[in-house]
């Protein structure tokens, strides 16, 4: 299946050169599993999606219009990746919005990426990255547009390297994120910890997904910063997304 896309609900793959997600990386956007025809922590992914727009003040698509366009793509879909991205549209050159907005929807169905069992079996290797995050917390938790530090990083290593991740600090040199993933780490003393998320990195929706399960469960959790010494004595790591769950890190 070669990828499908739709631009505001209808089939297609064509936008205005003006739109702001293209121009300014002006948006946010969810990648969600799907299996068996079904979306995996829709909820959690609508609800981060409407708060990033509210956070960036662009107004949010009507959740049932939303539901109805992804029920559309996902139809007779077994296994696949679903990504929609959500920009403020198009708008005259320069930074300041327009006080008149006209979000733009752009949805795109992927084949399942073949993953090797192994990488959930056995663990994967992860590496540290050069490239840093910067720090913004008007940004930080956010799943927005501009993914250019991800990008950097993600090109320190190649595919023919036996590296399946690449760890991100922040400017101090605090463990933040994976490139595409949250990370988790069960400290000496115990507690399962994940990195905050205050001034830099993403939210993930399976991080939250964690987080609330240990809740429920009652695992000592810490949510804090996460010092790369801790992460050298840590009993055990993984790194997580909604996409391909957990991969243990050896």
């Amino acid at each position: 299946m070669s990828a499908q896309c739709w631009v505001n609900g209808e089939p297609g793959t064509q936008m205005a050169a003006t739109d702001r997600g293209l121009q300014y990386g002006d948006g946010v956007f969810e990648t969600m599993a799907v299996r068996h025809g079904r979306i995996t922590l829709l909820e959690m992914h609508l609800q981060r999606l409407m708060e990033g727009c509210e956070r960036l003040g662009i107004p949010p698509p009507s959740v049932t219009s939303i539901q109805n366009e992804l029920n559309v793509a996902v139809t007779d879909q077994e296994h696949a990746i679903l990504k929609l991205i959500v920009t403020r549209g198009s708008g005259d050159r320069g930074y300041r919005p327009a006080q008149t907005i006209t979000p733009t929807r752009i949805l795109t169905l992927y084949d399942w990426p073949d993953y090797p069992k192994s990488w959930w079996q056995d663990g994967i290797h992860a590496r540290m990255c050069k490239t840093t995050l910067g720090s913004n917390p008007q940004l930080a938790g956010l799943k927005h547009l501009n993914r250019l530090e991800q990008v950097l990083a993600r090109a320190e290593w190649s595919d023919v390297d036996t590296v399946q991740e690449g760890l991100m600090t922040d400017t101090d040199g605090a463990v933040i994120e994976g490139t595409m993933t949250n990370v988790f780490a069960l400290l000496a003393d115990g507690a399962l910890m994940t990195p905050a998320v205050r001034n830099c990195g993403v939210a993930g929706v399976m991080r939250r997904y964690i987080l609330e399960k240990a809740k429920q469960l009652r695992v000592p959790m810490r949510v804090s910063k996460l010092i790369t010494p801790e992460l050298d004595v840590a009993r055990e790591a993984f790194v997580c997304n909604s996409v391909i769950g957990v991969w243990q890190v050896t």
